[in-house]
């Protein structure tokens, strides 16, 4: 293993008790961080990389997308554009194409939107199935995506396939589905809301999950007030992901849990929903995540980014507060302790913006400002400021 120094950042974001520093300096050693500090004090390393006055901060960590699918779904963004509702109905379009797609073809559109994802600073990534909705198509997206991304999630009880019954699919979800694609994640999920599954249905799933082993995740109130919170919250779920309708008793269960609320700007501007109430939450003292939810029909984003900017802009968030929950908020999410973070032991996830200040993100958005990205301690672009010493 080498090690590499990294000087001249003008800004970093450690997201630990070390807050952020100037004029600071990070050593890499193989795939952990080994030193942070002044850049005066830097140690001396086998690799040099000058960052030359730009701001430094942990990966982005998205923690919430469904990136095992086929298909386009662009014909529904326009009519959505044009006043028509978002209903969820048209996660039965991507399933039809995913179903009919090989596992070279998901493994494809999965690789291209981590890289694109990773280009733009996300360096852990989590992913979801349910786009399958039968026990082969959900077993195989759960190995697709094993390959490719830090995190996976079940989410066979995403949706209930047309002309099933509702209580048969839980059942087979449960009976079927859990046992098989158990081994090849860590996570379960369930869309609780009207349309897929109702309170009932929500927590068999997320029993049953846990029985298996996996963490519990869920979508809740998403399109309107509903039981998500509450079930989330009840069952010890890791994190409750949209939050777009929150009742006072939703915001004090939330504040009064370690269930993290994890919020999709993305896909409420997609869907037209109100922007969630982050301020509301934040000063209720729960925890806020962010994440893009990538997915065909209702945010296809990779750029964490964008949530970022339009949190700080829309959503009454501050740079820092955003940037937080994009990293180690959304790492406490996926119950990591390795990323999210940059100090010694942790993964050195590094993310560089052409830019002196992480306010720069909400200052200038929409412009591309990623400069460098390290991913376990690895270099992902190529640049012309590393030398060896």
């Amino acid at each position: 293993m080498t090690t590499t120094v990294i000087t001249g950042i003008a800004e970093l974001t450690t997201n630990t008790d070390l807050g952020t520093l100037h004029d600071a300096a990070l050593v890499i050693d193989g795939e952990h961080i080994a030193w942070v500090g002044p850049a005066s004090s830097a140690p001396a390393a086998d690799t040099h990389h000058d960052a030359g006055g730009r701001a430094a901060l942990p990966g982005w960590v998205d923690s919430h997308t469904h990136l095992v699918f086929a298909g386009d779904r662009t014909a529904e963004f326009a009519a959505r554009m044009a006043g028509k509702p978002y209903t969820a109905g048209g996660i039965a379009t991507t399933v039809t194409a995913t179903r009919a797609a090989t596992d070279a073809e998901l493994a494809a559109v999965l690789r291209r939107h981590v890289a694109e994802a990773l280009a733009q600073g996300t360096t852990c990534m989590e992913t979801k199935t349910g786009y399958g909705l039968t026990t082969a198509d959900e077993l195989r997206s759960a190995r697709i995506a094993a390959a490719e991304v830090d995190e996976v999630t079940f989410l066979g009880a995403h949706l209930v396939p047309p002309g099933a019954d509702p209580d048969a699919y839980v059942a087979l979800v449960i009976s079927e589905m859990l046992p098989a694609v158990a081994p090849h994640v860590r996570w379960a999920d369930v869309f609780c809301e009207t349309g897929a599954f109702d309170a009932d249905q929500s927590r068999a799933v997320l029993t049953a999950a846990a029985s298996h082993g996996l963490g519990l995740r869920v979508h809740g109130n998403q399109l309107g007030p509903g039981p998500g919170v509450a079930i989330a919250v009840e069952t010890g779920a890791a994190s409750v992901d949209h939050c777009t309708y929150l009742s006072k008793s939703d915001v004090d269960a939330l504040a009064g849990s370690t269930t993290v609320a994890t919020l999709l700007p993305a896909c409420d501007l997609s869907t037209r929903h109100p922007l969630p109430d982050a301020r509301t939450l934040l000063d209720a003292g729960a925890s806020v995540a962010l994440a893009s939810n990538c997915n065909p029909g209702s945010s296809y984003t990779t750029s964490m980014a964008y949530c970022v900017a339009t949190a700080v802009l829309q959503m009454r968030m501050s740079v820092e507060e955003a940037v937080r929950a994009a990293t180690l908020t959304a790492a406490q999410s996926l119950r990591r302790t390795d990323v999210g973070w940059l100090g010694v032991g942790a993964r050195a996830d590094i993310h560089v913006l052409d830019a002196p200040s992480i306010t720069h993100l909400a200052y200038r958005p929409g412009v591309p400002l990623t400069r460098s990205v390290w991913r376990r301690g690895r270099s992902t672009t190529s640049t012309s400021d590393s030398v060896g010493t």
